[in-house]
C-alpha cells in the first residue's frame, strides 16, 4: 500500500514538474504577478497623496502680513504671490474648476501682525482669522492646504493661540460634490470594469475553443467547407457579444453599489455623467472586449485543454490588471494620442476621462480605431492558428 502511494505520487510529480507550462502558470507566475499587482496599486495610491521633492505651493494672498512674508523666506516649499480682494470672488471660481494659477488662497484680515499682537486670549473676544481655501480633488491644491495649516499652526502655538485658522461653518474646500465622485469614479471604476470584462471573457472563450479542442468536437467544423477566417470571425462576435452582456451586468451592479461601499458619502452618485458619456463609455467597452475576447480566443487556440487555457489567461488578466491601476496614477496618465494606440491601456485611459469629466475626443477615437485593428489582426493570427494543424491538434 505504501509502495503504491509513493508510486502515485511519484508519477503525478513528475506530471507536474516535467510540464513546463504547468510549472510556470501555477506555482511561478501567480505570486510573481500578485506581488507585482499589489505594489503597483500601492505605488499608485501612494501617489496620490504625495508631492514631488521639488514641489512649491503657489499661495495667493490677501492683505499678506510681514511675519508670514518672513515665513516664505525660510521655507523652500512655498511662494506667496498678493491678490487683492477685489479678485477674492473669482479665484474661488478658478478653485472649483481647477483652472488657477494658485494651488491656495489665504485671505488675512487687514493688520493681522498687530491684531495678534493687540489680542489678549484671557479676554474672550474674538480672535483674528485666516482663512484658507483649496480644493481637496487636487493633490497639489491639498498638499498646498496642509503645509499651510502646519506652518500657521506651528505660528500660532509660538504665540500662544492668539488667531484661528478657517473659523466658523463658511465652505473653505472648493471641491464640488461633481468632483469627488468624478475624481472616486475615476480611480476605480476603469480597473474594475476591465476586470469584469476580462472575467466574462474568460468565463466563454477557454470553453468554446480549448475545450472543443479538449472534447475533439472543433476537428468536425475544421473539415466542413467553411473559411477559418469565417470561422474565427464568428468565434469571436458570438463569444464579445456574450461577454459584453457578463461585463454589463457586472458594470451595473458596480456603479449602483458603489455609493453604498463609499459608505454613502453625499453626493456620490453616477448622475454626474451625460448621455454622450455613456455612448462614449460604450463604444470603448465594446472594441475593449473585442480586443480581450481577441487575445483569450487566440490563447484558447494555442492551449491544449480548458486547464491550460485558463492557466495561460490568467497572468495576463493580472497585467490588464496592473494596466487598469494606471488610472490611478498621474503621471502614468498620458494625454498624447500615440499612447492610445497601446491596447488595454488606451481603454483604461478612455474611460478614465470619460469618468473624470474631461473626456478628450481625438483620444477616444485613436482608442476606439487602435482596438478595431487590433482584433482585425487578432482574428487574422486566429484563422492562421485554425490552419496549423499543429495547433488544433495538440495533445
Amino acid at each position: 500500500m505504501k509502495n503504491s502511494i509513493l508510486t502515485i505520487m511519484k508519477k503525478e510529480f513528475v506530471r507536474f514538474f516535467t510540464d513546463r507550462r504547468m510549472v510556470l502558470t501555477t506555482v511561478i507566475m501567480p505570486g510573481l504577478m500578485i506581488y507585482l499587482l499589489y505594489s503597483f496599486m500601492g505605488s499608485g495610491l501612494s501617489s496620490q497623496f504625495e508631492t514631488t521633492e521639488d514641489f512649491l505651493a503657489q499661495v495667493g494672498a490677501v492683505n499678506l502680513p510681514e511675519s508670514m512674508q518672513q515665513i516664505e523666506k525660510d521655507s523652500a516649499a512655498l511662494e506667496f504671490t498678493e491678490v487683492s480682494e477685489n479678485e477674492v470672488e473669482q479665484l474661488l471660481e478658478d478653485l472649483k474648476s481647477q483652472e488657477t494659477a494658485f494651488d491656495l488662497l489665504a485671505v488675512f484680515p487687514e493688520d493681522f501682525d498687530a491684531q495678534v499682537l493687540s489680542y489678549d486670549v484671557t479676554m474672550g473676544g474674538t480672535a483674528p482669522a485666516v482663512k484658507l481655501y483649496y480644493n481637496s480633488t487636487d493633490n497639489d491644491s491639498q498638499s498646498s492646504y496642509n503645509m499651510m495649516q502646519e506652518i500657521l499652526d506651528t505660528y500660532e502655538s509660538a504665540l500662544a493661540n492668539k488667531f484661528d485658522v478657517n473659523p466658523g461653518e463658511e465652505t473653505y474646500d472648493m471641491a464640488t460634490e461633481e468632483d469627488m465622485s468624478a475624481q472616486i469614479f475615476s480611480m476605480m471604476v476603469p480597473m474594475l470594469l476591465l476586470i469584469f470584462l476580462f472575467s466574462g471573457c474568460m468565463a466563454v472563450a477557454p470553453e468554446s475553443i480549448a475545450g472543443e479542442k479538449e472534447r475533439g468536437t472543433i476537428a468536425t467544423l475544421l473539415v466542413t467547407p467553411m473559411k477559418r477566417s469565417h470561422l474565427a470571425i464568428g468565434k469571436i462576435i458570438s463569444l464579445s457579444a456574450i461577454a459584453i452582456l457578463s461585463g454589463f451586468s457586472s458594470f451595473l451592479g458596480m456603479m449602483l453599489s458603489l455609493p453604498k461601499m463609499m459608505g454613502d458619502v453625499e453626493g456620490m452618485s453616477a448622475d454626474i455623467y451625460n448621455m454622450t458619456d455613456y455612448i462614449m463609455l460604450l463604444l470603448v467597452v465594446l472594441s475593449t472586449v473585442l480586443v480581450i475576447i481577441t487575445l483569450v480566443s487566440i490563447i484558447s487556440a494555442f492551449a491544449r485543454n480548458v486547464k491550460e487555457a485558463t492557466g495561460w489567461v490568467t497572468p495576463v488578466m493580472i497585467i490588464s490588471m496592473l494596466l487598469g491601476v494606471t488610472s490611478m496614477i498621474p503621471s502614468l496618465c498620458m494625454t498624447e494620442p500615440v499612447w492610445y494606440l497601446i491596447p488595454l491601456y488606451n481603454s483604461v485611459q478612455s474611460m478614465n476621462g470619460i469618468f473624470s469629466m474631461n473626456p478628450d475626443m481625438v483620444n477616444i477615437v485613436v482608442t476606439i480605431a487602435a482596438n478595431v485593428c487590433f482584433a482585425g489582426i487578432g482574428v487574422f493570427v486566429l484563422a492562421k492558428m485554425f490552419d496549423n494543424e499543429k495547433v488544433m491538434f495538440s495533445k
